[in-house]
């Protein structure tokens, strides 16, 4: 998983499809993060605020009793134990630095579970900056405890009225917003999409990530690697994170899980949304169909530009789990292990519970991006009296 070419993709997907007035501003962008990341100074204090702030290393975890019961050696990536309770700080405390080495006084981010948005809000508070989260009204009522976190840190949380009212549309009126303010603004995007250079420079900043699951896959299996390594994707940064440790070898399989309600790599096609030419949910007149699913945060019409690439070249494969599936891995996870994933998460360890016949005596990596609390309230309602 390298740098994408001169025009900004990834093979055939990616680019920069943006109003003439965006492009100097993304230009800008690339050049002060390719000089950025050059520069020790920037990557020193990143690495130093990974380890003093966010709680990096995150542990790998071995899921023994779970794995008794699948007959697969089940480990976790436990993303869920960094600061905010997701694999978002990483990417967001890179781009706020960026955003103070740019003279940036204002973040704009979107979010769609709200752990993108709370991550933000976090930083912003950290390095005293504004703040605006843009959020869906179907997810802000879904997710009250993660709209009443980034008020408490500070932060403005913008309703999405148009369209789904869900992530899409929240996108959309961020990008709105930084059009209109960039000279003040920076936009921290949440996941490897939108123009160049957003898909490469987010996972740039999660490699840390599957750098980190690459040495402790080592050390746990001495010397070793995972057969198979899985993450849940809607514009996939975790699973570019995770998948960054093990792209380059070609012995372990990569796999990531769609929600069946926003399949945009099993069930679209390519297509030009948010600035990126990727696997897009589309009509037959190339109009963008809703994506649903029970995760807001997979509730995304399209896929990061690399993942397109990653499936059209075979190096990874993107199945797609149902609602229900994924409920039973939520409560499956809580009750074998102690550990309540968010149902984002709760998608990536569906697949191995459906797939444990083909799975069977393999060595599987799951990234847990998140934790389960902002879901507790959701799954209170929708699981009832069955507990």
């Amino acid at each position: 998983m390298g740098k994408p070419g001169p025009d900004g993709r990834f093979g055939g997907f990616g680019g920069r499809f943006v109003p003439e007035t965006l492009v100097p501003a993304l230009q800008e962008l690339e050049a002060a993060f390719v000089e950025a990341w050059a520069d020790p100074a920037f990557t020193s204090e990143l690495d130093s605020l990974l380890g003093s702030y966010a709680g990096r290393p995150s542990p790998l975890t071995e899921c023994h009793r779970l794995s008794e019961e699948l007959g697969v050696r089940l480990l976790l990536k436990r993303e869920d134990l960094n600061h905010t309770g997701s694999h978002k700080i990483n990417n967001v405390l890179g781009q706020a630095l960026l955003a103070r080495r740019m003279g940036k006084s204002r973040l704009v981010a979107e979010t769609g579970a709200g752990q993108h948005g709370v991550a933000t809000a976090t930083a912003a508070a950290l390095f005293g900056l504004e703040c605006d989260v843009y959020m869906g009204e179907v997810d802000m009522a879904r997710q009250e405890l993660n709209v009443f976190r980034m008020r408490l840190l500070g932060a403005r949380v913008m309703p999405a009225s148009s369209g789904s009212r869900t992530l899409k549309d929240a996108v959309n009126d961020a990008m709105r917003d930084w059009v209109a303010t960039v000279e003040d603004s920076h936009y921290c995007l949440g996941s490897v999409m939108g123009p160049h250079p957003y898909p490469w420079m987010v996972r740039e900043f999660h490699r840390v990530l599957g750098r980190e699951a690459e040495s402790q896959c080592r050390d746990l299996l001495e010397g070793g690697l995972p057969d198979t390594v899985v993450a849940c994707v809607g514009g996939g940064s975790n699973a570019a994170g995770i998948f960054s440790g093990f792209a380059e070898h070609p012995e372990v399989d990569l796999v990531g899980v769609e929600p069946a309600g926003g399949a945009a790599v099993g069930h679209g096609v390519p297509g030009i949304v948010h600035g990126m030419l990727s696997y897009l949910m589309q009509d037959e007149w190339g109009q963008v169909t809703e994506a649903e699913s029970i995760s807001a945060g997979l509730d995304y019409p399209g896929v990061g530009p690399e993942h397109s690439h990653l499936a059209e070249t075979g190096r990874a494969e993107y199945p797609s789990v149902t609602d229900d599936e994924v409920v039973e891995a939520f409560v499956s996870l809580s009750r074998t292990e102690g550990i309540i994933p968010a149902l984002e998460s709760a998608h990536a360890l569906a697949w191995v519970i459906r797939e444990r016949e083909r799975l069977e005596s393999c060595t599987v990596l799951v990234n847990l991006s998140g934790r389960g609390d902002k879901d507790v309230d959701q799954m209170m309602g929708l699981l009832g009296d069955r507990l």
